[in-house]
């Protein structure tokens, strides 16, 4: 997958890369992952604005992929508010922005490209970028439930407020204020979030994305960049504001190994299975057959109604940061992020492994591999 387009440019751009001929594509999924990607209380005045579609302009015909690369785009509809800022061509409204933010790629971006105006940094480092993944991720979904795999996530915590109890089902999850499982401490983090706002200040948190139905034997264990766990992990910490990730028990490093990992048992109905997920289903870089858990860990967001002090990168004087149109807690649109960046690791390792030209061609290798696995003991 690569992306491309500007925050508030014309269009965000994704082309999809090696998606198997055959597979039945439905838009109106891919949009429906677009809105999920937008909601969440404590987003900004940007997601009022923009009303995220994506159209598909090749690689897909008769309402079926043919082998050929899937490009996407999003329109930006504010972009005409900002014509004359981002013009292709020559600007009509030149006001550069040379008061870096701290916690954003805005100084090392100028400093690394030459460049004497931060907004060229920032119009792409942005989190918009991630509409081109969230639409790339639904594609994937589409194709990982030929094979009887499914993700969704939850938030877990959120400026330092836990989850305790799982009280919603996975439906009311997905239509609560910040896709919860816990209705008590969701009220809890909702007025956390109020209060941030009306001081101008930002909250993170913590997100679960999970992957069931998956396959053991994805991935491997013989190369340390091709384990499927470092994957997962890289694709996790592209997304603007995760700063680290977890696979599986996230409190894991406080017990002993006796406790930590999840014993092997066998019956002739479920075959081998473990009798719990600690490892969050992987082990070894591979797949073990149990759902893939992750967890990612978002900082407070750095863009702030309230600006902090930095300095000026054409005078060097102390000056108050850019202040951009900005969200207050995005947690729960990470994890929908989250659950896209994830979809494409385990779409690449399946596809690694059964191939990649004819849908039908891997539902044929991947349903001989079950069966040969399931006779492993014969």
């Amino acid at each position: 997958m690569i992306s491309a387009g500007e925050s508030h440019g014309k269009e965000i751009t994704v082309i999809l890369e090696g998606v198997p001929a055959g597979l039945h594509v439905n838009p109106a999924q891919i949009n429906a992952e677009l809105r999920r990607r937008q909601g969440g209380y404590g987003r900004g005045k940007r997601m009022q604005i923009e009303t995220d579609e994506a159209e598909i302009l090749s690689g897909v015909r008769d309402g079926k992929t043919i082998g050929s690369p899937i490009a996407l785009r999003i329109k930006n509809r504010d972009y005409e508010n900002w014509r004359g800022r981002m013009n292709v061509g020559a600007l009509t409204i030149d006001d550069p922005v040379t008061a870096p933010r701290p916690g954003h790629a805005d100084l090392s971006g100028v400093l690394k490209f030459g460049l004497n105006d931060v907004r060229n940094v920032l119009e792409r480092a942005s989190a918009r970028e991630t509409a081109a993944r969230v639409a790339a991720g639904a594609i994937m979904k589409q194709l990982l439930s030929e094979f009887g795999v499914s993700l969704s996530s939850r938030t877990i915590s959120i400026g330092g407020i836990e989850t305790k109890e799982t009280l919603r089902s996975a439906a009311e999850i997905e239509t609560s204020p910040l896709r919860c499982a816990d209705p008590q401490q969701e009220k809890l983090m909702i007025e956390r979030i109020d209060a941030a706002a009306n001081k101008g200040d930002t909250l993170g948190g913590v997100s679960e994305i999970v992957a069931t139905g998956v396959c053991p034997g994805l991935g491997t264990y013989t190369q340390w960049d091709l384990r499927l766990d470092s994957k997962i992990a890289a694709a996790m910490m592209s997304i603007p504001s995760v700063k680290s990730v977890s696979i599986g028990e996230r409190t894991i490093n406080k017990t002993v190994g006796s406790s930590a990992q999840d014993e092997i048992f066998f019956n002739e109905k479920r075959g081998f299975y473990r009798a719990g997920n600690h490892a969050g289903g992987i082990e070894g870089g591979m797949t073990n057959g149990e759902d893939i858990i992750v967890y990612i860990y978002i900082k407070p967001l750095p863009s702030l109604r309230s600006p902090l002090q930095t300095a000026d990168i054409r005078t060097g004087k102390p000056v108050a940061a850019q202040k951009e149109r900005a969200d207050v807690c995005v947690v729960p649109a990470a994890g929908v992020v989250g659950e896209a960046m994830l979809a494409l690791a385990v779409t690449d390792a399946l596809l690694e492994k059964f191939g990649s030209d004819s849908l039908a061609d891997i539902k044929t290798n991947y349903q001989n591999y079950l069966s040969r696995i399931c006779k492993t003991l014969s």
